[in-house]
């Protein structure tokens, strides 16, 4: 089949060895993702419910959960050059799967995009109240992002070596403004404010916080040029990201007997928590946005054979989510994570076990690989792995014992190596694919 012109970025192809970037720089491209105000909002969150120590340790569970789940997913991004949605299709999902990865990815990341968005608009209307309505920020916050996703990933490399040392300034200065009014070690040894969260709630908390952005690693590291690479910028990354801005959380929400962390950074800082709100939203927001965008034209590819055009995409994604932050999805953000927490891990489990152990499919990748294309032809559907997927999924979010996240990952690894085993891994049918030109890819 002829190539086709697509979509900048890779969105449907392998990204080529010369738009391969240092670590580096993709390094602080994820600490961006993890350093946000929404960090702080899941640091408050816990602070709120835990001891320090109590939310310290589920911030070390949960960070080391998302951290093998980035490395291992993250290598897989590597070595192939492609994105979550379309790889999904070679590693256990088949067409039909893939496209309800790329929706189900699509729809999580505009979630996330509502609630970074809300927060951030809750932010300034406490800071400038009476200056515009909370909704009008919200749409102001979504058209900025998009403008800036329109350009793609040197956009947002450009956005981040910015933003991410802005951000981090602005906050350790007004975090340390905030606990000077404390007796610090009185605040390390209090008891929760708030009703007790345990252990391992917080743990599933904390991994449901970025669990998403952990199946979703590969577009990013489809850009890193070794597994070494991969490893470095995930621990260098998260690991910071995590406790630096998530235990900040946890001691404002001590100080303050709150958990609401908006109120918290804004209440004293002024034009200085303007800043960081901005920062804060314009550095997540933007992944949020391009993993999303990627997700949806992967599936509407794959469903209906339309390429769509990403910037167009991006619009119409960022419209949505700006309209959603608007009507209130800040308010289910605890429920949002207990979800994310159980439905996607299993996503990763069957990626990770087909590409590694049942290999149903590897072939066809590595052959692939080496004349840097697609496979010819992808399975139209493997019922297997949506049966297995729905499972895991349930049992994560019902069984009330242990993480759920884990539960939900190892038990979606084990049921797709037995169904391997015994073989009932199949794809229905054969789908060729459309092949996407690099060069025009890249370019456009």
């Amino acid at each position: 089949m002829a190539p086709i012109a697509t979509h900048d970025d890779f969105a449907l192809s392998r990204v080529t060895p010369e738009a391969r970037k240092p670590w580096f720089g993709i390094a602080v491209q994820r600490f961006g993702q993890v350093s946000a105000l929404s960090q702080f909002l899941l640091g408050a969150t816990l602070g709120y419910g835990m001891t320090f120590g109590e939310a310290a340790l589920a911030f070390l569970l949960g960070s080391l959960i998302l951290e093998v789940i980035m490395c291992i997913v993250g290598f897989i991004g590597q070595r192939e050059g492609l994105n979550t949605a379309l790889l999904a299709r070679w590693t256990g999902f088949g067409e039909i799967g893939a496209s309800l990865v790329g929706l189900a990815i699509g729809i999580s990341l505009i979630g996330w995009f509502g609630i970074q968005s809300a927060i951030s608009a809750q932010s300034l209307d406490a800071l400038m109240p009476g200056v515009l309505p909370t909704w009008t920020w919200s749409l102001l916050f979504g058209l900025a992002v998009t403008a800036i996703v329109a350009f793609g990933f040197l956009g947002m490399q450009w956005l981040a070596n910015i933003t991410v040392p802005l951000f981090l300034v602005l906050v350790g200065w007004s975090v340390v403004s905030e606990l000077s009014r404390h007796d610090l070690g009185a605040l390390l040894s209090s008891p929760a404010p708030g009703p007790h969260i345990s252990v391992w709630a917080g743990t599933g908390i904390v991994a449901g916080g970025l669990i998403v952005g952990a199946i979703i690693t590969g577009d990013m590291t489809r850009f890193n040029r070794s597994r070494a690479d991969v490893v470095k910028q995930t621990v260098v990354g998260v690991t910071l990201g995590e406790f630096v801005i998530g235990l900040a959380g946890v001691l404002l929400a001590h100080a303050a007997k709150s958990g609401d962390i908006v109120a918290i950074v804004t209440s004293s800082v002024g034009l200085i928590g303007l800043i960081i709100v901005i920062t804060g939203t314009l550095k997540i927001n933007d992944w949020n946005l391009y993993s999303s965008t990627l997700g949806l034209v992967n599936f509407i590819s794959t469903t209906f054979g339309k390429n769509l055009h990403r910037v167009t995409t991006t619009i119409v994604l960022g419209i949505v989510g700006s309209v959603l932050a608007a009507a209130g999805i800040l308010g289910q953000f605890t429920e949002f994570l207990i979800v994310l927490s159980v439905a996607f891990p299993p996503i990763a489990g069957i990626m990770v076990a087909e590409y590694f152990v049942v290999r149903r499919w590897r072939g066809e990748l590595d052959e692939s690989r080496e004349a840097g294309v697609l496979p010819a032809a992808a399975p139209r559907i493997v019922p297997a792995t949506i049966v297995i997927w729905l499972i895991s999924a349930l049992v994560g979010y019902f069984v009330t014992w242990g993480i759920p996240s884990l539960i939900s990952l190892f038990l979606s690894m084990a049921l797709y190596i037995a169904a391997g085993k015994l073989g009932l891994v199949r794809g229905v049918g054969s789908v060729p694919t459309r092949q996407a030109d690099p060069a025009e890819t890249a370019a456009a």
